[in-house]
């Protein structure tokens, strides 16, 4: 039940994401359905402002843990708030190592959020290797059925360009494929010293199961955000009012303004305009 849920509502509220809602539903159906996971789950997204990825991430929470992003099984990080300064990286790294293994220990389902990789300062997430492999037993913690999912903008003006090209390309977007994106995305974050992934072992290891890429959304589709939002605010539904939001946000490239610039990021700030 829980995972037919999850597959409806990605299939009715995630605006423009066919490659997102394959390569979820793929890794949460088989990993929930083995009683003995060989290793946790591991997802990173990547994608720019405003395409779905803490939406995506929420929602996934929302159905596995009954309160949520509240749950005490849910952890979640944010460079600039947990580990802002780089000449603490040592204690943060010790403290991250801990905070971990504390929690796995506590209960073997949990789920690590990392938010903003791009910003992590590089070699500080690598201390967490040892909970995301196939070894049988960290510091005597069975944490096999834990969920780590990283979300980074890094990618996203790669996914972007690989996007456009294809468009112009006349490729449909539903045609995209996992293998059209990965190596821009891998160049991007796993190849750039500025990420936090910059030389690390997850990626050398392989020990991410499923890189899951949001694509840039296009005019209906942030139409289709500003309908949901107009609902969810209990406004009226007014074409010209849903119009004229999705037509004040940027687009670009400058020629074919063919891609929102922020997603459907300013949606919800835009609508207020308007009433």
């Amino acid at each position: 039940h829980f995972v037919s849920g999850l597959e409806f509502d990605l299939a009715t509220n995630l605006v423009g994401q066919p490659l997102v809602r394959q390569q979820v539903m793929k890794g949460v159906r088989e990993f929930l359905e083995n009683p003995n996971p060989v290793k946790p789950l591991v997802m990173s997204f990547h994608g720019s402002t405003g395409t779905g990825k803490t939406y995506v991430s929420s929602m996934l929470i929302r159905y596995l843990f009954q309160r949520g992003l509240q749950s005490p099984y849910v952890h979640h990080f944010s460079p600039i708030v947990h580990f802002p300064h780089a000449e603490q990286i040592e204690q943060y790294k010790e403290s991250l190592k801990r905070w971990i293994q504390g929690n796995l220990t506590i209960c073997g389902r949990s789920a690590f959020l990392f938010d903003e990789m791009d910003k992590m300062h590089p070699g500080l997430i690598d201390v967490i290797i040892p909970f995301l492999g196939p070894s049988w037993v960290v510091y005597g913690t069975n944490y096999r059925k834990a969920i780590f999912i990283f979300i980074s903008n890094a990618g996203g003006e790669q996914i972007n360009e690989v996007a456009l090209a294809l468009w112009r390309a006349r490729k449909d977007r539903e045609e995209i494929s996992l293998q059209d994106l990965e190596p821009a995305i891998s160049k991007a974050v796993f190849e750039n010293p500025e990420s936090g992934f910059w030389k690390s072992g997850i990626i050398n290891e392989h020990l991410i199961d499923f890189v899951v890429p949001f694509l840039p959304l296009k005019h209906h589709h942030v139409k289709q955000c500003v309908v949901s939002e107009l609902v969810q605010q209990g406004l009226e539904v007014r074409p010209g009012v849903v119009q004229e939001v999705a037509d004040s946000i940027p687009y670009f490239p400058e020629e074919e303004k063919l891609f929102s610039s922020t997603g459907c990021k300013t949606v919800a700030s835009r609508i207020s305009f308007f009433f």
